[in-house]
């Protein structure tokens, strides 16, 4: 029955939704287990959820093979892409696709190894962020028109994170204890790559969250706290209101509005909250593993 809501709630909002920009910048993608909900913040207060869209990984998508909904749970990142229009999504059950909000179709899949976290990259390529696996501990580069077919692969142990940062041309990944700057290589041949170009050890164990705040700064957060990273002086500094709590999850802020929302472990791996700072307040969703947040940029 449940499935069946899922579906009808998907053909309801199709018609609708150009992408999540409609909703304003109070709207939120969170995921885990099957769902990747969109929600408006400000009208949700505790279980009183806004809820503006929804997809299920059981629903039948066009673009996505149908053996790919074992691949898919629990999913594990839902990160907005290309100006809210697609969503990025990974799972820890060894899948990653790149969905359009509007017109729910996938537009890329792969089978990737304990994918934690990805993000889109210049000229249609996806970068994929593998945790600890026999076939993972890894950086991927796929392309979007090549579905499966990995371009490149490095070691990182525990992957957890990867965030494309446009104006310096560069993308960090995240891995247990260290955090890496990579540069394009080849970028318009047939054989792109990624180089290495920094490495930073991490002040926290188990490096487990990466997100953007500015052209200049990140947050990482760990088993014991979150850190900030600034990359003029390639220094971390605690991350004052997050700096003592263990397992988060996920942790966006936003510096002009001082807009925090973040998840963190509190049923072994998932929570049933949402927290957000400025305005205060938790959402709770009972029926749900919530593992991710993350707002639209």
């Amino acid at each position: 029955m449940r499935t069946i809501y899922r579906i009808i709630w998907g053909l309801l909002t199709i018609m609708t939704i150009v992408s999540c920009s409609d909703f304003g910048d109070q709207c939120v993608a969170l995921c885990g287990g099957k769902d990747v909900i969109i929600v408006d913040m400000s009208k949700s207060e505790g279980k009183n959820l806004h809820e503006v869209w929804r997809w299920n990984i059981e629903e039948p998508t066009e673009g996505l093979p149908a053996e790919y909904g074992k691949y898919l749970n629990p999913l594990d990142e839902c990160k907005f892409v290309d100006n809210g229009k697609k969503l990025l999504l990974t799972s820890s059950g060894s899948g990653t696709v790149l969905l359009d909000i509007k017109s729910r179709k996938v537009l890329f899949y792969a089978r990737t190894p304990m994918a934690h976290s990805a993000d889109l990259l210049p000229d249609g390529r996806i970068a994929v962020a593998n945790s600890t696996h026999k076939k993972g501990n890894s950086l991927e580069l796929y392309d979007i028109d090549k579905p499966e077919m990995v371009l490149y692969r490095d070691s990182l142990y525990s992957g957890h994170g990867a965030i494309w940062m446009d104006e310096r041309e560069s993308l960090y990944a995240l891995g247990h204890d260290c955090l890496r700057e990579y540069k394009l290589k080849d970028w318009a041949s047939e054989k792109p790559s990624l180089e290495l170009n920094r490495t930073w050890k991490l002040p926290v164990r188990s490096g487990h969250d990466l997100s953007r705040v500015d052209k200049d700064r990140l947050l990482v957060s760990g088993h014991e706290g979150v850190v900030w990273f600034d990359l003029r002086s390639e220094e971390f500094a605690p991350f004052e209101p997050l700096k003592n709590t263990l397992n988060v999850k996920s942790v966006n802020y936003d510096a002009k509005s001082e807009r925090l929302i973040y998840t963190k472990a509190e049923e072994s791996w998932w929570t049933h909250n949402i927290y957000q700072e400025s305005p205060d307040k938790v959402i709770t969703i009972d029926d749900m593993k919530i593992y991710k947040v993350r707002p639209l940029r």
